[in-house]
């Protein structure tokens, strides 16, 4: 994405007119006989880049645009979305829309966010960075982290090459209660996929960073030799006989762990009564030292956001407080189904802030003494509905604190009620990449399925 200063000056243009859009949708879905509307425009920007073994394999770039428009008749509603921002496109999105709500069953759940929830302010995040990058420039990045790594050992034999990506959004949201809100953020990544190979055969790994601001980005040699390092770490990977032992995922994994317990905390679930959490509400969870807040408001986090989906206010709140379950997280409609307020969560969680400890990686490991330290979990193997937990996974055993040797092709396996209320440790180690920010977590034992 090819954005100057100039440029900047013109994404302030571009939200004026998304602005102007979503509410001459909303004026339109009224005209048109609709008790209540919102309206949702937007403009996505991206350059995307690919290199492998020094070549170039793809560049892409990407201009979409949107427009989404939900009616209400009462309680019907309907819902239709354009690419196309021609009047007479939005129009007729708009007559769709309508069409649509005329003929569903009303739902006493459905309808805007309460007005008193709405933003009333819209704080500056610092969520707007557009990188100066043309495809010469990304193409020469990609190919100098890609030959960092590769540099390193003679057995890195190989690559899945390394890509560089860098986008911007652009979203306007009005309502029929009066809301206009409108934010843009920018968001870049780079990553780098090695092959090592010995005689015992061959490993792959990875290493990425992702940041809103390109000058906040590891030094590009630096994540191409720590591609590498992880790659190499792998080789001469072993499999376990089946046990059951502590269990000690990396913040790149253990952020997947927060993640399904979202996923079950989500009104979504909740109210099919899909959920291991359902009437959980007021109950301990976790240990009684553990806290876990919703911050969407961290300076250029990667989920920081002033207002939801519905325009609903975002604020930090506690999802665990010492350890008990603190609140649910709900949109308007799900809240509604399940007699309760919105969180502010139409369209999911922001930043979610798992409170570190004392202990790093290093630190963790020798409190462990022996077990298995997890860096990659494969497979879809989680049931939100009972909380059964097994996936695939891979990493290295751990012996009087320290790294042993890397294993491969097994299984882990527990239950979420379990893994959550046996937590024995937070680590420091926060990784900044993800929405959800946690370091390592301790288990105190899960099962091990191998040999």
């Amino acid at each position: 994405m090819n954005l100057s200063v100039d440029d900047k000056d013109t994404s302030l243009a571009d939200l004026d007119r998304l602005a102007q859009i979503a509410q001459d949708v909303v004026a339109r879905a009224r005209r048109s006989g609709a008790s209540a509307a919102d309206a949702a425009a937007s403009i996505d920007l991206g350059l995307a880049v690919g290199v492998r073994l020094g070549e170039v394999e793809t560049v892409e770039r990407t201009r979409d645009r949107a427009v989404s428009v939900t009616v209400y008749f009462g309680q019907r509603k309907g819902s239709a979305t354009t690419a196309d921002l021609d009047p007479a496109s939005i129009g007729q999105t708009v007559e769709h829309a309508c069409a649509i709500a005329r003929h569903t069953e009303p739902d006493p759940a459905n309808g805007l966010a309460d007005p008193a929830l709405l933003a009333t302010t819209i704080p500056d995040l610092d969520l707007w960075h557009p990188w100066d990058l043309t495809p010469a420039q990304a193409i020469a990045l990609g190919v100098e982290i890609e030959a960092a790594g590769r540099a390193q050992d003679v057995r890195i034999s190989n690559s899945d090459g390394a890509s560089v990506q860098s986008g911007g959004s652009m979203t306007a949201y009005a309502n029929s209660d009066g809301f206009i809100g409108c934010e843009r953020a920018t968001h870049h990544s780079v990553s780098v996929a090695l092959i090592a190979e010995d005689d015992a055969g061959m490993q792959r790994d990875y290493w990425y960073d992702s940041v809103r601001r390109a000058a906040d980005f590891a030094s590009p040699s630096s994540i191409g030799i720590k591609a590498a390092q992880r790659t190499l770490a792998r080789l001469g990977a072993r499999r376990l006989s089946t046990r059951q032992c502590p269990v000690l995922f990396a913040p790149e994994v253990a952020r997947s762990l927060i993640g399904h317990f979202l996923s079950a905390a989500s009104g979504g679930a909740l109210y099919r009564r899909a959920s291991f959490l359902v009437d959980r509400l007021g109950q301990r969870l976790f240990p009684p030292w553990l806290q876990l807040v919703e911050r969407p408001h961290i300076p250029r986090g990667l989920g920081s956001t002033a207002f939801d989906a519905e325009g609903v206010a975002t604020r930090d709140s506690d999802l665990v407080r010492d350890g008990v379950l603190a609140r649910y997280i709900l949109g308007s409609y799900s809240a509604r189904k399940l007699g309760l307020q919105s969180t502010g969560n139409a369209g999911g969680v922001q930043n979610i802030v798992f409170e570190p400890g004392a202990d790093d990686l290093p630190a963790l490991l020798r409190r462990m003494g022996s077990g298995l330290l997890v860096t990659e979990l494969m497979g879809q193997g989680v049931s939100l509905v009972t909380g059964d937990y097994s996936r695939g996974a891979s990493g290295f055993w751990v012996e009087q604190g320290e790294l042993a040797y890397a294993v491969e092709e097994i299984t882990i396996a527990g239950n979420l009620r379990d893994m959550y209320a046996n937590l024995v440790a937070v680590g420091s180690d926060v990784d900044p990449r993800s929405h959800i920010l946690t370091g390592s977590l301790l288990l105190e034992r899960m099962t091990i399925a191998g040999e």
